[in-house]
Order: structure tokens, then C-alpha cells, then sequence
């Protein structure tokens, strides 16, 4: 929101005395040249340059932007630096506590200040993906016709989890994980900044890998372990941050990973296809990521039944019967026992021979339906047991396997359009050998042929 008396004086006092707030805080970057990574976004001429240059733009103004990327990499201190280093009047917005009524009063106040003095505005809403539609629809005239110039930052792929039409008045900006080698700048500036630690204490290579570990790509993760790190120091009176007071102050790495938003569907992506690669380490490596993040066990459980059925299938036929039992006991456990659980289900399906033949099947026979060829069914399978379905013909001339010698008879069973079709196309790995030769045995019988011994 726009600065009131009550801001403006945290403010003040947190420039009179910056050991006040978080060292994340105090080391926000002032200009765009400060800024550590995405490079690819501040060249001259980029829409983020043309916020902060000086000028009405006239009718090549600047575009509201939207900025996606991971926590911690950057989208908040770039609406912050725009925000300090542009003449244009600046608000700010979160989508967790602000609704329709909030932007309409943002976009007012713009309409006024354009109006009445020629002042420009930048909103920056954060969390746009949680707006609902009807919130997003309400941004749309104001961006359409720049009474606001709109900065939005998700953690959610805004394809998901913003609007079209405000997609396609906007610059989607992607930002990139900041490497170790940019977050190892940003902790160098830190500890010798006057805003910083003012070269209170110094880091050493192996405290410093163990803080690039925990922060994971995460700037704000980064600056906070190392002021816990270095409070620690401080009060032990030590000029070094050790790597054990590292280990000490920060337990353990934050798990990277947002099971609420797109790392939800790309960590379960990857246990899948890593199970689906035989993978085992990669496999239970996701697993971990996925319990550490919190992730419903149930979920987990789902996911590998869908995959002991869609890539192992019959090559295992044991591989489902594990996945159900494992979603089961998930079901009557929960964590953290359920690890233990799952990781057995995740092993099991990890190592199991692979086969797609189920997956494929269906999917061919679906086509087929889908593109027309169904027809009638065969007059000797419909149902004979009613009255009058004798005199139609129905049931007429079917043949009961069970009264024929191999309990196969030679008869048709698919109707017309599709007679003679092959869905099923087994593979020789593992248990599914035998039903390669079981069903060329019966596709054999079932055209009245004998088989070949």
C-alpha cells in the first residue's frame, strides 16, 4: 500500500538504525547494478531499465511486467529497486490480504494522480497467483490502459495461475536460480558492508559451502543463515564463522521445494521418471525431497500406483499389488512412519523390469473408439437371458469356452470395425515373457488355428 504515517516512520527508523531489521533486509540491493543474477533481464533498453528510466515513455512506454521464478531469487528486490530508484509514484500490494476493493483504490488514486499532476504509477503485487479470477479481471482496465503500470511476481507458473487476457497485456519475465557463484557475492558484499556485517567477522571456504548447501539458490535463505552464523560467532567472540557454528546456527537445509505450487508437480515428475529410468538413489532422493517438503503421503502413494500400472505393468505383475498395499498402510499410518512404507514402494518399483504395454494398449484402443470404430456388438455376445431375445438373435451361435478342449473357442469377439486389430503388444522383460507367448497362443486359437508347438 501507499506510505502512511506508521510506514514512513519505520522507515525512518530503520535508516537511523539498520541493525533493526534482517540482514536480508538491510542488503536489499539500492540500484539495478547491485542486483546479483538475472542478467538476461537488466540490459539497457529491458522493460526493467525502461521502469527506472527517467521520462514518460510516450507511446512506447514501458510494459507491466510479470516475474516468475522460485523464492528467494530476486522478484521482490526488483520491485523494490524500481521502487526506490524511479520518480514514478510507487505501490505496493500483496494478493494474501488485498481483494478487489484494495485495487480499485490503488487504481483510483492512479487515475487522480494522473490526472491532477501528471505522476505516473508502478503497482507491484506480489503472490498474483492468488488472486482469483474475478481479482485478476478487475487489474485488466487499468493495465490495458496504463493507468498503472503493473509489476507481478509469482512462484506459480502464471500459465496455470494468471488470466489470459492480463497474460497477454504483460511481459512475462522469467527469472533464472541465482548460481553459487552469485550468491557467493552477495555473501562477500554482506559481511563488509557498513549495511551488512561490517567485516565484524570473516567466513571460510568450507563454512561458506556449507551456507551455499542450506541456502539451495535462495538469496534471502543465504543472508539469513549466515546472521544467525554470525551472531553465533559474535556472541562466542569469535573473529571466524567455523563450520561448526555454521552447522551449529542452521540445522539443516530448507528443502527447496514449494508443495503448493509448481515444484509440487516437478519433484513428483521427477520421482516417476526416475523410477521409470530404474533409478533407484534418484528415485528416493525425490522421495526425501517430497517428504521433508510435507507433502501428503496419500499423494505419494497415488503416484506410485499410477506408475507400477503405467510403466511396470505386467512385466512385474507384483508391482501394483505393492503400490496398493503401500497406500494402504500410508492410509492407516501417516508420517513418519509412512516413509518407511514408501521408500519400500519406491524401491520395489524402481528395480522392477519396465513395461508400457498396458499404457500403450489402452491408449491405442481409445483411439479407435474415439476416432468412430466401435460398431455393434457381434449378435452371438449380446445379452440372451429376456424375453424376446431369442427371436432377434441374440446369443445365437455363441460358443461357451469352458465345453470347448483348452478353453478357447474359435470365435469373434471384437466387433467388425475393429476385428483383427492388436492393442496389446507385450515385451519379453521380466514376467511379461509369459504373456507374450500366452497371447500369441490364444490370438492363434481364437482364428481357429492350431498353434505352433
Amino acid at each position: 500500500m501507499e506510505p502512511d504515517l506508521f510506514t514512513a516512520a519505520a522507515e525512518d527508523r530503520q535508516e537511523k538504525d539498520p541493525s533493526s531489521s534482517p540482514l536480508a533486509v538491510r542488503m536489499r540491493p539500492r540500484t539495478l547494478d547491485e542486483v546479483v543474477g538475472q542478467r538476461h533481464l537488466l540490459k539497457p533498453g529491458s522493460p526493467l531499465r525502461r521502469l527506472v528510466d527517467d521520462g514518460d515513455g510516450g507511446p512506447a512506454g514501458a510494459s507491466s511486467v510479470i516475474l516468475w521464478g522460485p523464492p528467494g531469487i530476486g522478484k521482490t528486490t526488483l520491485a523494490y529497486v524500481v521502487s526506490k530508484a524511479t520518480n514514478k509514484r510507487f505501490v505496493e500490494l500483496s494478493a494474501i490480504t488485498a481483494g478487489v476493493k484494495e485495487v480499485r483504490a490503488v487504481i483510483d488514486g492512479a487515475r487522480r494522480a494522473a490526472g491532477g499532476y501528471g505522476k505516473e504509477t508502478v503497482l507491484f503485487l506480489d503472490e498474483i497467483h492468488r488472486f482469483s479470477k474475478a481479482q485478476q479481471d478487475s487489474l485488466l482496465p487499468a493495465v490495458e490502459n496504463r493507468w498503472v503500470t503493473l509489476i507481478a511476481a509469482t512462484t506459480e507458473n502464471p500459465y496455470f495461475s494468471v488470466i489470459s487476457p492480463l497474460l497477454s497485456r504483460s511481459l512475462l519475465l522469467t527469472l533464472e536460480p541465482l548460481t553459487d557463484e552469485d550468491l557467493k557475492g552477495l555473501l562477500a558484499r554482506a559481511l563488509t558492508d557498513e549495511r551488512g556485517l561490517g567485516g565484524a567477522v570473516t567466513l571460510p571456504e568450507d563454512a561458506e559451502s556449507h551456507l551455499l548447501r542450506v541456502a539451495g539458490g535462495d538469496a534471502r535463505r543465504a543472508l539469513t543463515a549466515l546472521e544467525a552464523a554470525a551472531g553465533a560467532a559474535i556472541a562466542k567472540k569469535e573473529a571466524e564463522i567455523t563450520l561448526l557454528t555454521v552447522e551449529e546456527t542452521v540445522d539443516r537445509a530448507a528443502v527447496k521445494y514449494d508443495r503448493d505450487g509448481d515444484q509440487h508437480y516437478d519433484v513428483a515428475s521427477a520421482l516417476i521418471k526416475s523410477i521409470r529410468g530404474s533409478d533407484v538413489d534418484a528415485a528416493l532422493h525425490y522421495l526425501a525431497r517430497m517428504i521433508e517438503a510435507g507433502e501428503d503421503p496419500r499423494f505419494i502413494a497415488r503416484r506410485l500406483m499410477i506408475s507400477a500400472s503405467e510403466d511396470i505393468g505386467l512385466a512385474d505383475p507384483n508391482a501394483l499389488p505393492i503400490a496398493v498395499a503401500a497406500a494402504q498402510a500410508v492410509a492407516m499410518i501417516g508420517f513418519p512412519e509412512a516413509a518407511l512404507t514408501l521408500s519400500h514402494a519406491t524401491i520395489a518399483l524402481a528395480l522392477a523390469p519396465k513395461s508400457n504395454a498396458a499404457t500403450t494398449a489402452i491408449g491405442a484402443a481409445l483411439a479407435d473408439v474415439r476416432g468412430g470404430l466401435a460398431g455393434p456388438v457381434p449378435a452371438h455376445l449380446r445379452d440372451g437371458h429376456y424375453k424376446g431375445a431369442a427371436e432377434l438373435g441374440h446369443a445365437r451361435g455363441y460358443v461357451y469356452p469352458h465345453d470347448v478342449p483348452g478353453g478357447i473357442a474359435a470365435q469373434q469377439y471384437a466387433p467388425d470395425a475393429i476385428h483383427g486389430r492388436r492393442y496389446y503388444e507385450p515385451t519379453r522383460h521380466g514376467g511379461e515373457a509369459r504373456y507374450a507367448d500366452v497371447v500369441e497362443w490364444t490370438r492363434t486359437r481364437l482364428k481357429g488355428e492350431e498353434p505352433r508347438r
